[in-house]
Parts: C-alpha cells; sequence; structure tokens
C-alpha cells in the first residue's frame, strides 16, 4: 500500500506542476496509456492469490479514479487560462465593415405584387383579398358562368372531395374573381379595387402552371363606361412598364361575367430574342400581342350580388402578374418562377429592401426602406 500512496504522491504533484496541457497529456499516457505505470499495475491484479487481489484491487483502481480526475480538473484550469489570455491579447475594432453575409432576394412575383400594388394606389384602388379555397357559387355561378362551362370541368378544376354547409362543391380557385363576388356583397358601392393573389387550374407547359398568380380589378359606380375601362388599363400599363408609347388594340371577345367583353392587345417588338412592349402593333417591325382579358360587369353578376344594375356598372379586368413579370424583365419559362433555383433568383431577383414608388420608378429602383 506505501509503494501505492508513494506513486499516487508522485503522479498528481506532476499533474499538479503541469505548464500546459501537453505536459497534462503526456502524464495521461505515461499513466493511464497502453505502457503506463498504472495500466501496469492493473496487469499484475491477474497473477494475484483471490486474497491479494481482493486488497490490492481497490487500492490500485481507487488509484487510476483519482489520477484521472486530477488530470480532468488541471487540463480545465489551463483550458481556462489560455482562454483567458487570448480574449485579453486579442481586440474587436470595431471600424471595421462588418461581414456582408447572406443577402436574401425579393422573388420577381412579390416585386411585381409591389409595383401593382403602387401603380393602382395612386389610381385610388384598394387592395383586396380572399380565401383560396371557395365554393362553386362564388367562383362559377355568380359570375355567370353556366353548370356546361369547361371551365367546371374536373380536368380543368381541382375539387375537393368535401362540401360546405350548404352542400356547395369546394375547390381551388380558378381565378381571383371570387373577391370581386365577396366585395360587391360585403360593401356598398362605390368599388375601385384590385384582386392579386394565387389561382389554381390544371394546366402546365413552359407558359402554364398548375398554380399562377393573377391580379384582377374591379370597378362599380354610377355612369361607368368603356371609356374609364380603357383610361384605366392605358394608365396602368404605360406606369408599369415605364414607357408613354404603350398603344392597346381592344378586340371584341366574350367572358360569361362581362358583357360587353374585350381582349387588350398592345403593340410590341423583337429586340435580341425579347418582346419589348411599346408601340403601335401595325407599325413596321412591330406586332400585336394579347396581354389581358377586360369588359364591363355582366348585368346578372352586378344583381347576383344584390345590387341593382339600373344603378350601378362597373368594368373589370384580369391578367397574368407571372406575364407581366416574364415581358417586363426577359423571362422565357414560367416553369422556372417555381422550381427554387438560387441562381435563377440571384439573377433575376430584387434587392430586400427596394421598395418600389412612382417617383423612384417601379422597376426595384425605388427608394429603401
Amino acid at each position: 500500500m506505501s509503494d501505492i500512496e508513494a506513486i499516487q504522491t508522485r503522479i498528481l504533484s506532476e499533474i499538479e506542476a503541469a505548464a500546459d496541457t501537453a505536459a497534462v497529456e503526456a502524464l495521461r499516457i505515461a499513466a493511464l496509456g497502453k505502457a503506463g505505470s498504472i495500466t501496469a499495475m492493473l496487469k499484475t491484479l491477474g497473477g494475484m492469490s483471490p486474497e491479494e487481489r481482493q486488497v490490492q484491487g481497490p487500492a490500485i483502481h481507487g488509484l487510476r479514479e483519482r489520477v484521472t480526475a486530477a488530470l480532468a480538473a488541471r487540463k480545465a484550469v489551463l483550458d481556462a487560462a489560455a482562454l483567458d489570455a487570448r480574449l485579453a491579447a486579442e481586440a474587436i475594432d470595431m471600424t471595421l465593415p462588418a461581414d456582408p453575409g447572406p443577402r436574401g432576394s425579393v422573388h420577381p412575383v412579390s416585386q411585381v405584387m409591389d409595383e401593382l400594388a403602387e401603380i393602382f394606389a395612386d389610381m385610388g384602388f384598394a387592395v383586396a383579398t380572399g380565401p383560396e379555397i371557395e365554393d362553386d357559387w362564388r367562383n362559377f355561378t355568380a359570375l355567370n358562368i353556366p353548370e356546361t362551362h369547361p371551365a367546371r370541368a374536373m380536368h380543368d378544376t381541382f375539387y375537393f372531395p368535401d362540401r360546405d354547409e350548404e352542400g356547395r362543391a369546394m375547390l381551388l380557385r380558378t381565378h381571383t374573381s371570387p373577391v370581386q363576388i365577396r366585395t360587391m356583397m360585403s360593401q356598398e358601392p362605390p368599388i375601385r379595387i384590385i384582386a392579386p393573389g394565387r389561382v389554381y387550374r390544371s394546366d402546365s407547359d413552359a407558359t402554364h402552371t398548375p398554380m399562377f398568380h393573377q391580379v384582377e380589378g374591379l370597378v362599380i359606380d354610377r355612369g361607368i363606361h368603356m371609356g374609364h375601362l380603357k383610361w384605366t388599363l392605358e394608365t396602368f400599363l404605360k406606369a408599369y412598364f415605364e414607357r408613354d408609347d404603350i398603344v392597346l388594340r381592344l378586340r371584341p371577345s366574350y367572358f360569361p361575367f362581362t358583357e360587353p367583353s374585350a381582349e387588350v392587345d398592345v403593340g410590341y417588338k423583337q429586340e435580341k430574342g425579347r418582346r419589348i412592349v411599346g408601340g403601335n402593333g401595325d407599325d413596321e417591325g412591330h406586332a400585336w400581342m394579347e396581354l389581358l382579358g377586360s369588359g364591363m360587369v355582366n348585368r346578372r353578376v352586378i344583381a347576383n350580388c344584390g345590387l341593382d344594375p339600373d344603378i350601378w356598372q362597373g368594368f373589370a379586368f384580369g391578367v397574368g402578374v407571372d406575364r407581366l413579370a416574364m415581358l417586363k424583365y426577359g423571362m422565357d419559362d414560367l416553369r422556372a418562377f417555381f422550381d427554387g433555383d438560387l441562381r435563377w433568383l440571384a439573377h433575376y431577383g430584387f434587392g430586400a429592401l427596394s421598395v418600389p414608388t412612382l417617383s423612384g420608378g417601379v422597376s426595384g429602383g425605388g427608394v429603401s426602406a
């Protein structure tokens, strides 16, 4: 036992005198390593008699535990001292620029949504929203869309198996027109709103996706006519494309929810493989491109919302937000909007603090918030 006590005294003294963590590690190997002194003592237990092992075993194991604890304690003290010395020697230069870190980008769809809100707010329009899960009455019936209309077919519309409390079929809205219905039923005219948001149709190719973004406009007031519609669209498109040479062509068309209805074409030309909106489509080097649908709100739709069509008239229009972004910023495949490719967003995205303003330009050149 005296030998074990002498060994313990020596090893603990050496540990206490260790100047750094390297010295502590060397002492650990010398005592507890494969060829260490304490390890050798443990190995001798196998050759002892049971009586000797009963006496020597606890003493040797106790020695190992005390040495292990002393090594850990000394290492902790030395580590703390090293950290204190490092902190005392280091200093932070507060005049140095901070690391830029990762930078976020605003998706082009979000950017265009902000641009549209800015433009139409200047024209006296409010932004209205509604649920993306709708009933077929607000999505179809109230909009004068007959039961036999192709848009109601299962292959065009995403239906839910459940129905609402009134037994009406539920679906993912196919346009933001239900927001117009909800607004006319809950708000007294006059009404000026735009309804941006996500819509869903069973369609997918280079220019279509099952989910896309749409903005619709609605005006309900007394004495509204097609001239008001044309002026509104011209003012909107000139501000959005930031050009004064926007020329519109209205072609007679048919939509169940408007009468009369018009497809709206804009003049454009090709430059380096890209469509540039502007100019008269009948001029040399130019052509016409269909951009959006519009018309005077059908009397039946106004009546379905509880308003008197002999008193109130209005116009409505709708256009794809994704398509507006593609035309203005030179994108050629709608599917890339939803791929989640950060390289695409780095190329087409907008600064997170860039806020569109009419005075500063709506194409990302506004003031920072």
